[in-house]
């Protein structure tokens, strides 16, 4: 069977303005993601409007899938919901590096919703933006309890910055 993220253009590149929409829930399997961070488990969702012009195909719409990981202050498990939005451009001759390359007569858009998916997960995600941590020296989740141990002392050499700081909007 074939993926509902692989278009027929010919129709569309014939008239410019034509277009086709597509809301579909795909398997992770398709994409080969290779990436411990997506939850197999739980389709991609795509959104797309799909819509010819002079110049190539335009794709706008948005992307959504589960992931995983673990947070980077207290490193409790996470489960993600990422989304991204999808602004695109398919030519034959891409005019620049951030053109996809329109190739026959099938717009395989699979390999565009894999990159904004992946794209799409946090670098160091939270539990919570107030997220406390951990105790740097005995390792106690500062979000359940408190602990006794002494701080270290703050380096002087970094007092200059916590001036600045305090001059600094949020």
């Amino acid at each position: 069977m074939a993926s509902p993220l692989v278009v027929n253009i010919l129709e569309l590149i014939r008239r410019p303005g034509t277009y086709k929409d597509l809301d579909v829930d795909v398997s992770t399997a398709e994409f080969a993601f290779d990436d411990p961070r997506i939850d197999d488990s739980r389709d991609v969702h795509a959104e797309l409007h799909v819509e010819s012009t002079s110049g190539g195909i335009v794709v706008n719409g948005f992307v959504t899938a589960q992931a995983r990981g673990a947070c980077s202050r207290c490193l409790a498990d996470l489960g993600l919901s990422v989304a991204s939005d999808v602004d695109e451009i398919y030519q034959r001759v891409p005019e620049n590096d951030d053109v996809y390359p329109l190739e026959g007569d099938q717009l395989d858009l699979r390999p565009m919703v894999r990159e904004s998916v992946l794209l799409a997960i946090p670098e160091a995600p939270l539990c919570s933006p107030t997220c406390m941590g951990l105790c740097p020296v005995c390792g106690v989740d500062l979000n359940r309890e408190s602990c006794g141990c002494a701080r270290p002392a703050a380096d002087d050499r970094w007092s200059v910055l916590d001036q600045l700081k305090g001059k600094l909007p949020e």
